[in-house]
């Protein structure tokens, strides 16, 4: 076995490793499709507003309600990935994260993963295709990586089943529990292509072409020998099947939406699909994902709760062309699980066909231009809780459950109401609420407002609820602002709003628009909203974040592949122009931007490829007096949330609250120095961590547990020095 021999054995340094990363380490559209299960009604748009020039919105008819959420059950995950190795490519560290603190996982495997099949080994001749074989090996190189993140030898034995699936088909299920952790993993075995006639099928042709088939294709070692056929019909009713068995209460998806992608010598198009930077196989698993998820969450009726789960969406190709976010521990620990998934033809597994998608052992991921490895990005990365503080210590939480909008009331006692359903789903987990000067809170979401087969009914839209009163009850309908893109298919590259409330009472909405810059939005004082509106130029990567500074003015960050793009207002009723960009750190992630007491803007994110994180000031009003505060080391990957961690008489101190670690930490960082605050815990967390000061001197994170349920985690008491 060369240099592989000792793999099995390998769980002493898999925990060394998984140490230094944890302690260096996250209703309305789908109306028809003939599916039995129930579907979300659909929500008719009614225009409002005046035809006296001003941009109409729409409000969006009431949703028949139902009893609240269900209660969570134990914490489950549940992944729904195109090919075998998605999952390990692109989800992870999340997954061995959620394995290794005992949080069941199930991945489910649409797509057989057979290619053409052809099992390259890298230096030897390319051997001849034979895809039962291929998709044999790479299903026993999965079993090989989860028994290692499950801390088991590499050729642990997998209770291997028959599962029934609605429609009498069944697919094979294989499932390890080990040492208290369990994992599963579904093959559903649809051809990644296929003949219908004279036209090769794919799950891109299953989802956009009505009357099209998919067969399976089982592998030659499996529990399942049958061949079936899929419509798209089925494959969502299977969908939906399989997430009312296992009830999640996390659900990741590859992303639905890709971005747009040129294709020159640059860029090379690779597996991409055309004009776009994802495997095809990768959007059309994200899109039966979300729509079975669109189901499930949407059903209605007397009696009935929404099913309490969030959801992740994840980047694929995407990884490629965007700065490395993942430190040297991380990337380590992920290529080991790679290299398992590998495998190599030398290796006695046990499987006839083969041990492994043998283009990927060896640390062949590590050596590949590519560079998937070495990063994760999620697609909403501003994903997670957002909560406004009000009087004698009150706290409002906001969220995304079962796609729908939740509210949570309490205090900093840890007491909170059960969670309001306040319905507007589908929507992407990424939210934002802005109190405005009357104390009532305005809530913005992305939302999925067709998932259809057809471009033009696979749309994307920002809505808002608002509250009636200051803490008081919400209206009845959501409000459609619409999206800056105007052609149907272009709305999918709308990003989540992000809004900001500016000195002069007005609300600014921003968004990612299709050509990666920043369209604005704005509601006037007197109720009325402006049209859609660019930005001046800049190319940015999904994750906005905008603050006001001392003198009333707007700033708005995003990052690049290079720096950090800024915008802001010359006056605080002026229109948002190009800020000074930030060169002196490459970015690796997106950004977050808060006003610290003296009125200077406090701006954090995460350089690339390293655990390293760049807080820098910028004096208020003064657009390019740009310093840098600190570069602490900090655990994790993704944004870093950011709190003040001084009052006004005692300096500039900044607290940071990173995502992707087990431990609900946060760090302070003042006068050069940086230290751990919070308490230690095992705790998993969906999202980044909302973080804001309560009262004058109270900072608080607040985070989503996987079960569905804010955790509110004093920081400590700042007190006046």
């Amino acid at each position: 076995m060369g240099r592989w021999s000792s793999f099995a054995d390998v769980t002493l340094s898999r925990r060394t490793l998984l140490a230094s990363t944890a302690a260096a380490t996250v209703a309305g559209v789908v109306s028809g499709c003939g599916s039995t299960t129930p579907s979300a009604p659909h929500i008719p748009a009614q225009a409002t507003g005046d035809a006296g020039g001003r941009t109409p919105v729409r409000r969006l008819a009431t949703a028949e309600t139902r009893e609240g959420f269900a209660a969570a059950g134990a914490p489950a995950v549940v992944q729904i990935v195109a090919h075998p190795d998605d999952d390990l490519f692109f989800m992870n560290p999340d997954v061995v994260q959620n394995l290794s603190a005992g949080i069941p996982v199930t991945s489910v495997y649409v797509t057989d993963g057979g290619s053409f099949g052809v099992n390259g080994i890298p230096g030897r001749p390319t051997p001849e295709p034979d895809i039962p074989a291929y998709v044999s090996s790479r299903q026993q190189g999965l079993r090989q990586a989860y028994a290692l993140m499950l801390g088991a030898r590499l050729f642990t034995p997998w209770e291997r089943s028959v599962l029934p699936l609605p429609g009498g088909r069944t697919a094979e299920v294989n499932r390890l529990e080990y040492g208290g952790r369990t994992a599963e993993l579904i093959f559903l075995n649809l051809r990644m292509h296929a003949k219908n006639g004279a036209r090769t099928v794919n799950l891109t042709r299953l989802w956009s072409t009505p009357g099209v088939t998919l067969p399976t294709q089982p592998a030659p070692e499996s529990t399942v020998q049958q061949k079936y056929t899929y419509t798209r019909k089925d494959l969502i009713e299977t969908l939906v099947f399989l997430l009312s068995r296992r009830k999640p209460t996390l659900v990741r998806t590859l992303d639905p939406d890709p971005d747009t992608q040129l294709h020159d010598e640059r860029h090379p198009r690779g597996s991409d699909q055309h004009g776009f930077s994802d495997h095809p196989d990768h959007t059309a698993a994200g899109l039966f994902a979300w729509r079975a998820l669109a189901e499930w969450g949407g059903r209605t009726g007397r009696g009935t709760q929404a099913p309490a789960f969030q959801t992740e969406s994840f980047r694929g190709y995407y990884n490629q062309r965007w700065p490395k976010n993942l430190p040297p521990a991380t990337v380590a620990l992920k290529a080991l699980y790679l290299n398992a998934y590998g495998g190599d033809p030398s290796w006695e597994c046990g499987n006839t066909s083969g041990c492994g998608d043998y283009a990927f052992g060896q640390d062949a991921v590590l050596r590949s231009m590519k560079g998937w490895a070495r990063s994760t990005h999620r697609r909403y990365p501003n994903s997670g809780p957002k909560a406004v503080a009000g009087t004698g210590g009150a706290l409002t939480v906001y969220g995304v459950l079962g796609t729908r909008l939740a509210r949570w009331t309490g205090d900093l006692s840890g007491r909170q109401s059960p969670p309001e359903d306040l319905a507007g789903g589908p929507l992407a987990p990424s939210i934002s609420v802005v109190r405005t000067k009357d104390g009532r809170d305005l809530v913005f979401a992305l939302r999925f407002s067709a998932l259809e087969g057809t471009a033009g009914a696979n749309r994307r839209e920002i809505v808002m609820l608002r509250q009636r009163s200051a803490g008081g009850a919400f209206e009845s309908s959501w409000v459609s602002l619409g999206s800056p893109e105007s052609r149907p298919w272009r709305t999918r590259l709308t990003g989540p709003p992000t809004a900001v409330l500016g000195s002069d009472g007005r609300v600014h909405v921003f968004a990612r628009n299709g050509a990666k810059s920043v369209s604005s939005r704005i509601l006037g004082t007197d109720g009325e909203w402006s049209p859609w509106v660019t930005l001046p130029a800049g190319r940015i990567q999904e994750g906005l974040s905008a603050t006001v500074d001392g003198r009333g003015l707007i700033h708005l960050f995003g990052t690049s592949a290079n720096w950090v793009e800024h915008w802001s207002q010359r006056t605080p009723t002026g229109e948002l122009r190009k800020g000074t960009r930030r060169f002196a750190h490459q970015p690796g992630d997106v950004p977050d931007a808060i006003t610290a007491p003296d009125g200077s803007v406090l701006l954090g994110y995460r350089s690339v490829a390293s655990d390293e994180v760049i807080i820098e000031r910028l004096a208020a009003g003064r657009a390019k007096r740009w310093t840098t505060v600190a570069k602490p080391q900090m655990a994790g990957y993704g944004r870093v949330s950011l709190v003040d961690g001084r009052t006004a008489s005692s300096g500039n101190g900044v607290m940071a609250v990173p995502a992707g670690i087990r431990e609900d930490l946060a760090y302070e960082i003042s006068g050069g120095h940086t230290s751990a605050v919070g308490t230690r815990t095992s705790m998993l967390t969906v999202g980044t961590a909302a973080a804001l000061t309560v009262g004058t001197d109270t900072p608080v994170s607040v985070t989503m547990g996987l079960d569905g349920a804010p955790r509110i985690t004093r920081l400590r008491d700042i007190r006046t020095s």
